[in-house]
């Protein structure tokens, strides 16, 4: 079907920007570990990649989808257009501002950003450097979210789907000449990654403007005005912005507490690295392509399809979501080890990224599911319940990341863990608020196939569990002492392999899916 298509190409694209990703954070573990370095950089690179993700991936296009896909298919594409323009004008006027008083006040902004900074003022005056730095990415990114948001609506996602991977790009070439001058672990090297950041901003936006030349949509910028559809995308938009960015605030919340414990900021960072992967794919795919399917079907009356979209969105999240979180629960240390472990990144960090790697990984499914969930109610321009949900479930994550953060420290245990715990109960009881509201509303009825299909989804995860501790112990001595990245590469996909293959005969053997549909699915990706 089309819908699946769709999400082949968002999450094929973003597998590859995610591939990147990956070598990007191999290069930088190596290179910074987890040292004070790393933290100030971490904390000047999330602080504007916040906003990327608030804005890039559904938050922001939760309100102005529904807004410029109804101009588009009422008022044609001139309309649309000029609503666009409209909207990005404010959102310049806004951010410029936003950008101009960050610069200035950052050294101020900076104990609320990473309070636990100013023990080490010199931690502290490189993480106020480098943000300083980095903030006007959020301007471009900004800017960025509105095209993509404007070519999915035209149903082209090659290309807002393709941005993190010039992010990634640049960013691997800042690491290589931070080697090349032999800057490992010092400032300079976080220095030359904050202009990485800075100089793949423009090339992103530099990007979507060519996309949206291509699309016949080139916007032109405007004098600011606050016209009726611009008031209509504020009113939607703010809710929008927060309820659609819950996993990102989960994730700054964590930040801000973790930087009163050394080391602490990393290991998350590269713990959610990795978790990222399978959200990316998957949550990413299903929120950008889910909105305007949804909306679409809402235009036109047909009930029906908006249900058909909505269970196979959940089919489809569920079917990849649930293996990948048990195998980063029974597997985390093989794979923390394999892609970070070298360099200045040592076999204590492996431990404490690992297991901060499995708690974060038990939120998997529903930090994806919440991808599924809120399109529904944005669709219908109600942001103001998720937003409600999302505000429950932030301040739930904030009280119980402080309350088990010091409990464990207390305790002599590792205080990452407790943020990683409040985390994934924050995700699912924002999913779990957002589906029972569907349900009540009647907006959301789970179907026949997707009931069937769960139990064996879970049995299918849990043979693939029992295959990877199996091979796990068998590869261990290679896994430990293996040789190089190559070579344990080699065997980590070879683990992966075994347990993706009794996974995918047991689902084609108990007709979760079936050769024909794979292969379908197969051929859209290509």
């Amino acid at each position: 079907m089309k819908l699946y298509k769709s999400f082949a190409t968002v999450g094929g694209l973003t597998l590859l920007s995610r591939v990147f990703g990956f070598m990007r954070d191999i290069l930088i573990a190596a290179t910074l570990g987890s040292g004070w370095v790393a933290d100030a950089f971490v904390v000047a690179f999330r602080f504007p990649n916040l906003f990327r993700r608030l804005f890039g991936e559904g938050a922001f296009n939760s309100a102005f989808v529904p807004i410029f896909a109804k101009k588009l298919e009422g008022d044609g594409k001139d309309a649309a257009r000029r609503f666009a323009e409209d909207a990005m004008a404010g959102l310049l006027f806004i951010l410029l501002i936003v950008t101009f008083v960050s610069e200035i006040a950052m050294p101020v902004l900076m104990y609320g950003l990473a309070p636990g900074f100013d023990a080490n003022p010199e931690k502290y005056d490189l993480a106020v450097l480098l943000t300083r730095i980095t903030m006007p990415y959020l301007l471009c990114m900004s800017i960025v979210a509105l095209m993509s948001g404007a070519l999915n609506s035209v149903g082209r996602f090659a290309e807002s789907a393709s941005v993190s991977i010039v992010l990634n790009g640049v960013m691997m070439i800042a690491t290589l000449i931070a080697l090349w001058y032999g800057y490992k672990a010092g400032p300079e090297a976080g220095i030359i990654q904050a202009w990485g950041v800075f100089a793949a901003g423009f090339l992103q936006l530099a990007l979507l403007m060519w996309g949206m030349h291509r699309a016949g949509m080139h916007l032109s910028i405007r004098r600011p005005r606050l016209t009726p559809d611009v008031r209509k995308l504020v009113r939607l938009g703010i809710p929008g912005v927060i309820s659609g960015g819950v996993t990102q605030l989960n994730i700054a919340i964590g930040t801000v507490i973790a930087s009163l414990q050394p080391g602490a900021v990393s290991h998350l960072y590269y713990a959610d690295r990795i978790y990222e992967l399978p959200l990316a794919i998957v949550g990413i795919a299903i929120g950008i392509v889910l909105l305007p399917d949804v909306s679409r079907q809402l235009r036109l009356g047909n009930t029906a399809g908006v249900m058909d979209s909505q269970n196979r969105s959940l089919e489809f999240a569920l079917l990849l979501t649930i293996p990948a979180a048990l195998a980063l629960v029974a597997i985390p240390t093989d794979i923390t080890r394999v892609l970070f472990e070298r360099g200045a990144f040592g076999p204590e960090d492996t431990k404490v990224t690992a297991s901060v790697l499995a708690l974060f990984a038990l939120g998997l499914p529903a930090f994806v599911m919440i991808k599924v969930f809120s399109p529904a109610y944005y669709a219908r321009e109600d942001t103001a319940t998720p937003m409600r949900y999302a505000t429950i479930s932030l301040t739930a994550n904030t009280i119980g990341s402080i309350a088990l953060f010091f409990l464990l420290r207390h305790l002599g245990m590792m205080p990452q863990l407790g943020i990683a715990i409040a985390t994934t109960l924050g995700g699912w009881l924002n999913a779990y608020l957002l589906w029972s509201t569907l349900r009540r509303r009647g907006d959301f009825i789970v179907d026949a196939r997707i009931k069937r299909n769960i139990p064996l989804i879970l049995f299918s995860s849990v043979a693939m569990v029992v295959a990877l501790l199996g091979t796990s112990h068998v590869l261990a001595p290679h896994l430990d002492h293996g040789g190089g990245f190559f070579i344990k590469a080699s065997f980590l996909a070879l683990e992966i392999g075994v347990g993706l293959g009794v996974f995918g005969f047991l689902i084609l053997a108990t007709g979760v899916m079936s050769i024909g549909q794979l292969g379908r699915l197969t051929r859209r990706q290509n």
